[in-house]
């Protein structure tokens, strides 16, 4: 197995590397790529990051806030947290299986003394019943990559002052606030791991996956970025991570605000009704599907706002491939109720 360890701490630049990568056919999959950024906000592809994110907080704190091309939730970082990402062929990887994807990473930490970790719910990585790895998916071109956290080292205090965490979600998983929720993995590390960097971390995980003594000898299966790659990813870097339309967004007037959280996700729509019809429709979450969400927006803008011709409308569009793990009626129903 290819990988790639990114060297900038970047996390505008390590997103664009990821996206270059899985759309170039240089490497031979499956391939896993390993980043670490500086203090950081990265939001699901879905998310309305005004209300999802404390800009001032982050802003007069110099916490970077970028937008990533997957689903899923809103996520602090920092250089005490290793992000990992595997791409592989889609035909060989179920979407939405996140327990089978992580699994060498989950067989690596049970190795090296966490040997509780497990996976649970929809996406998470947990230790005695706290979260430390985060993940998500997407899937384009035959292909797709899993993209996750692992807290190391995290100062968890920043999580809840970088997030604007909205009530519905906490209230639904019985619990008062996001830093509760989530652990670092150093105390739960075999003793001889006690004292490791973030750095010396992630080239343990490879050593471990690719079955190696040490990170030399792994050597002849990193992937080393090519000036020509680099030029590639500054066009990426600048055409979405970078840019503000991407990253945040302008959220449309409404009309209708429905907001309900399912065990497949979030899902936040808005609804701007004119006349009888729908003048835009916006979807907002930490929901995942195989399909931008977009598509269905773009189906139903110019549609009597009717609940026959929606339910009609909705149905034939297939709504488990945006959806993915969300009853279709219950989506039918939080539009239309």
């Amino acid at each position: 197995m290819q990988y790639v360890s990114m060297k900038t701490f970047d996390i505008r630049r390590n997103l664009a590397t990821e996206q270059y990568l899985m759309n170039s056919d240089k490497l031979n999959l499956p391939v896993m790529l390993f980043y670490i950024e500086d203090r950081c906000v990265i939001v699901g592809r879905n998310q309305n990051t005004i209300e999802e994110v404390d800009q001032k907080y982050c802003r007069d704190n110099n916490i970077m806030i970028t937008r990533r091309l997957s689903g899923g939730g809103a996520m602090y970082q920092d250089l005490g947290n290793l992000c990992f990402s595997f791409i592989v062929d889609a035909k060989s990887q179920d979407f939405g299986d996140f327990k089978k994807m992580v699994a060498p990473i989950v067989n690596a930490l049970h190795e090296i003394g966490a040997t509780g970790a497990m996976v649970t719910g929809r996406n998470d990585i947990i230790i005695d019943g706290k979260k430390f790895s985060g993940n998500a998916m997407y899937t384009r071109k035959g292909k797709t990559f899993s993209h996750g956290t692992l807290m190391l080292d995290v100062d968890t205090s920043e999580v809840a002052k970088a997030l604007t965490v909205p009530p519905d979600k906490i209230e639904s998983k019985g619990i008062k606030s996001v830093r509760s929720r989530v652990t670092n993995l150093r105390p739960y590390l075999a003793p001889e791991y006690q004292n490791i960097t973030t750095e010396e971390f992630r080239d343990l995980l490879i050593c471990k996956i690719l079955n190696v003594e040490n990170i030399d000898a792994a050597k002849s299966n990193e992937y080393l970025l090519s000036a020509k790659d680099e030029r590639a990813i500054d066009e990426i870097e600048e055409k979405y991570y970078s840019n503000w339309d991407w990253v945040f967004g302008k959220s449309p007037k409404f009309t209708i605000k429905r907001r309900k959280h399912f065990t497949g996700g979030t899902v936040d729509v808005r609804i701007l009704v004119e006349k009888g019809r729908i003048e835009s429709i916006k979807f907002y979450g930490d929901f995942f599907g195989t399909n931008n969400v977009s598509e269905l927006e773009n189906e139903l803008i110019g549609c009597l706002f009717d609940k026959d011709i929606l339910i009609r409308k909705m149905k034939y569009g297939n709504l488990e491939k945006f959806f993915q793990g969300i009853p279709e009626q219950d989506i039918i129903d939080l539009i239309v109720k």
